[in-house]
């Protein structure tokens, strides 16, 4: 996501900075979040959580971006980036994590690849001799 211009059509999910929602919110594509939120969000997309907002909240999206304050537990399926003015306040879960400086971030952290979380088999090659490769 980096720090690229986002278009007000890329955002499917707004909710603004004189907003204030408690209960269960659920969307695929782009939120952006700059208002109060308490409750759960899931999302295979991306979660925005603006300069002005204040989430506490179960999240589970694929990535998401911290302006704002987060407090509760978080995971992230392909990355999570919290930015400069950015706070995050829980345990999150994410293969990539970004935190600028000045950015804050308090609490735990576990960081799993997908492919490092299956066992692979290795099978050694046994020489059959000198300059022999087993066949």
């Amino acid at each position: 996501m980096g720090k690229r211009q986002i278009e007000s059509s890329d955002v499917e999910l707004f909710l603004g900075k004189n907003v204030s929602f408690e209960g269960k919110m659920t969307f695929d594509g782009m939120g952006r979040i700059e208002g109060r939120f308490d409750g759960e969000i899931f999302s295979s997309g991306v979660l925005i959580v603006g300069e002005t907002a204040v989430v506490h909240a179960e999240i589970k999206a694929g990535t998401m971006i911290v302006d704002g304050e987060v407090k509760g537990k978080v995971s992230a399926s392909v990355k999570l980036e919290i930015h400069s003015a950015g706070r995050l306040y829980g345990n999150i879960e994410t293969p990539a994590l970004v935190v600028e400086e000045g950015g804050i971030f308090d609490g735990t952290c576990s960081m799993k690849k997908e492919a490092e979380a299956t066992v692979k088999r290795v099978t050694l090659l046994k020489e059959k001799g000198p300059g022999v490769l087993p066949g």
